[in-house]
């Protein structure tokens, strides 16, 4: 599509070329039959260099390419109505180059959101570093010690800050389109809180950005559908609240020496599954996660609302490992599958591999 658009820009622009040679009577127009001065001749050339610039900046992947499509729009539409006896079938081409801007600049407003946003987050990030050593851990339950020494935090430093990369599949619906995704998720581990942001393939070239955030003790989710129409907005209530909240407690499975912090306590199940409860000032989750018997992580699975507002119920949302990793000598669960478990059957709407992470 990206090739289709580029091609268009330049066909595009080629036609207002055509305005300038019979501005200045370079070569016979047959196509404009109207008579064209030479300054507005000369406004066809500049209408025609701005496309051709708005299509080289757009290959290069600037991200403020769409301002000069739009200004070059603007221009080839105010030639369109001037002579539009002859030139009123080049409107349908600027709409839709028109509608391939807004979208861009849907991405671009959501882009700086989020940088701004990831910014606060890391914002209050300490520079003491310390060290992990198995005398850190008695108080943890058996197992958990034995998932930290397994995963390979002992002896290393405490992870705090946490950039990672993701890409899978989703779906919407138990039977539904698979939908590929990559996302960014940025985690400030030592206070909690985290931005996670996606862009998803919804309908082959129709794209959907998502931001999920938990700063503060609080919550929210924003989805739009080709980066301007919104079709989820939702912060500050108990759904997204706890279901942020629980999202951090499991993900922590990425970074595990985040089981030491101070806000996680731990009470044993079992030889293999411990509850692991996270509590921020007056507001708490819980969770069990689950190991084998060489003390890997299995899954992690919570009570979670499922759905949005008056419909919303609370259903057992899971996380199952299949695959591990090595990261900076950390093994982490880099492959998941994260389900529902409703009244049908299981609802497995997620399949996630995580390809760079970035520690402190």
């Amino acid at each position: 599509m990206k090739f289709v658009f580029t091609f268009m820009l330049v066909i595009h622009a080629l036609i207002h070329l055509m305005g300038f040679v019979k501005a200045f009577q370079l070569a016979p127009i047959h196509q404009l039959s109207q008579d064209i001065s030479k300054p507005v001749g000369v406004l066809w050339l500049l209408t025609f260099l701005l496309f051709v610039f708005g299509a080289i900046v757009f290959v290069m992947k600037k991200d403020w390419w769409f301002f000069v499509v739009i200004i070059a729009v603007v221009l080839s539409q105010i030639l369109i109505i001037m002579y539009w006896n002859d030139a009123k079938f080049g409107t349908l081409p600027n709409i839709i180059i028109l509608l391939v801007c807004m979208s861009a600049w849907g991405s671009y407003q959501f882009n700086i959101m989020v940088e701004k946003e990831v910014n606060t987050v890391l914002s209050n990030s300490s520079t003491n570093k310390t060290m992990i050593s198995n005398e850190r851990m008695h108080h943890l339950p058996e197992i958990v010690q034995k998932w930290l020494n397994a995963s390979g935090v002992v002896g290393k430093e405490k992870v705090d800050l946490v950039k990672l990369k993701q890409a899978g599949e989703m779906r919407t619906q138990p039977k539904g389109k698979w939908m590929p995704f990559t996302a960014e998720q940025y985690f400030d581990v030592e206070h909690p809180s985290f931005v996670w942001s996606t862009e998803v393939t919804a309908f082959s070239s129709i794209k959907m950005i998502g931001r999920d955030k938990f700063y503060d003790g609080t919550g929210s989710m924003l989805i739009k559908l080709a980066s301007l129409i919104p079709v989820v907005d939702e912060s500050d209530n108990e759904q997204i609240n706890t279901g942020t909240m629980l999202r951090f407690l499991g993900e922590i499975c990425w970074f595990p020496s985040a089981a030491l912090n101070d806000y996680i306590t731990w009470e044993a199940i079992d030889a293999t599954s411990a509850k692991a409860t996270f509590t921020l000032d007056d507001k708490h989750v819980s969770g069990i996660f689950k190991f084998n018997n060489n003390g890997d992580m299995v899954s992690f699975e919570a009570d979670r609302f499922y759905g949005g507002g008056k419909n919303a119920t609370l259903e057992k949302w899971v996380i199952n490992v299949t695959d591990y990793k090595v990261y900076h000598g950390v093994k982490i669960p880099y492959k998941c599958k994260v389900l529902w478990k409703l009244p049908d059957g299981d609802f497995n709407w997620l399949n996630l591999e995580i390809t760079k992470t970035t520690y402190n």
